[in-house]
């Protein structure tokens, strides 16, 4: 087993690393505050190539491969979580879902501008009664002569308000649970289609998300991705990066968090000494890093099996669980460490407190990865 990063890996690391220290950290904190969706950083990530690594060279990839593609969401949400939330719209399940399920047309008509980042994609499936239940989809797309007719509306969907084409899913049999969902393109322009934007969030407030509300929207047929009825399958097949991503996003965020403890612990002082010397807090942060770096391996084996074009569904779905979970831990320990300076706007670690219970939940909540873990471990897999 070679744990060492290729050269590409290491190049791309600090490539995205230093744009975060010019591009993104002076402005995260300021972005956060005024709910400012930075679209333009946005456009530049995909210039540099940031969501280009999955993906093959004719659509614009650059074929570094997955692992790549974590590295680069690692370091970004370590940097902003807020702006991280973007990658799976550029290089997760929105373009993955094209690229495993669309037709040869689909695919050139949209990925190459998903992927530079000149268009930005959106992944809506959930909706206010169907979040993790995705067979329980409400969302109805009939068939009227060339197109589709869609009635229903979408909850919690990144780029809900700003995006240009995405992936949508409806039932084409509202008789059926998964049976009956498909899979479609919209635009963002598309005549019977609003994005409102979910304002005064809690957390990743530079991030657009909301709702996307569907009034007799006409979707032409040829934006069927695949079959009617395959849409459950379709979603599933996404899903594995989804997770595999939101895993390395919580890294970042909990990397994050390791880092603003050790700064902390060797700047304050209390009774005549740094507060990393006492032993309360030494454990703090030995926990802190070893969970961290549990978790790195886990959504680094994830990426590499994708590599390897080897099954990674469970392992992406543990990764996604521990590495989430161990990042809420860690960045409250952070905010242990931190005391009362938590709450001030000097220091990052209201941010990364308010940013985090985030990808508890997104992907999947933890329980639902629990349950799938142990259903795989029992081999009641479905």
């Amino acid at each position: 087993m070679d744990f060492d990063l290729q050269t590409e890996h290491i190049q791309i690391r600090d490539t995205v690393r230093k744009f975060c220290v010019n591009e993104v950290i002076p402005h995260a904190e300021q972005w956060e505050k005024d709910e400012t969706f930075p679209r333009d950083i946005i456009k530049k990530m995909g210039g540099l190539g940031f969501f280009a690594s999955p993906f093959p060279e004719k659509y614009g990839g650059t074929e570094l491969g997955f692992l790549a593609n974590i590295i680069v969401a690692e370091e970004l949400a370590r940097a902003s979580l807020g702006l991280a939330c973007c990658l799976n719209m550029q290089s997760g399940t929105c373009p993955m879902t094209l690229l495993l399920n669309g037709s040869e047309e689909q695919k050139e008509k949209y990925l190459p501008g998903i992927i530079s980042g000149e268009k930005l994609g959106c992944f809506a499936v959930t909706e206010p009664n169907a979040a993790t239940d995705v067979a329980g989809i409400e969302t109805k797309a009939i068939l009227d002569g060339e197109n589709y007719v869609l009635n229903g509306s979408k909850m919690w969907i990144t780029h809900a308000s700003v995006f240009d084409a995405g992936v949508c899913f409806a039932k084409t049999d509202p008789s059926q649970r998964h049976k009956g969902l498909s899979a479609f393109i919209i635009e963002g322009d598309m005549p019977g289609l609003t994005g409102i934007a979910e304002k005064d969030k809690l957390g990743c407030r530079s991030s657009d998300t909301g709702q996307i509300v569907f009034e007799d929207c006409k979707v032409p047929k040829e934006n069927l991705i695949g079959e009617e009825g395959q849409g459950f399958k379709i979603a599933e097949s996404s899903l594995t990066y989804g997770r595999a991503n939101i895993a390395a996003r919580s890294l970042g965020i909990g990397q994050a968090a390791v880092d603003a403890s050790i700064r902390y612990a060797n700047e304050r002082e209390q009774f005549g000494q740094k507060i990393g010397a006492f032993q309360m807090n030494k454990q703090i942060i030995a926990d802190m890093v070893a969970e961290i770096d549990a978790s790195r391996l886990l959504v680094y084996r994830a990426a590499w099996l994708q590599d390897q074009k080897r099954p990674s569904s469970n392992e992406s779905t543990i990764a996604k669980f521990y590495a989430s979970e161990a990042a809420v831990r860690a960045v409250i320990g952070a905010a242990k460490i931190h005391g009362a300076y938590t709450y001030s706007s000097e220091y990052s670690i209201g941010r990364l407190y308010r940013d985090v219970m985030l990808m508890t939940a997104g992907e999947g909540t933890s329980n639902i990865q629990r349950i799938i873990i142990a259903n795989n471990a029992l081999g009641w897999k479905k």
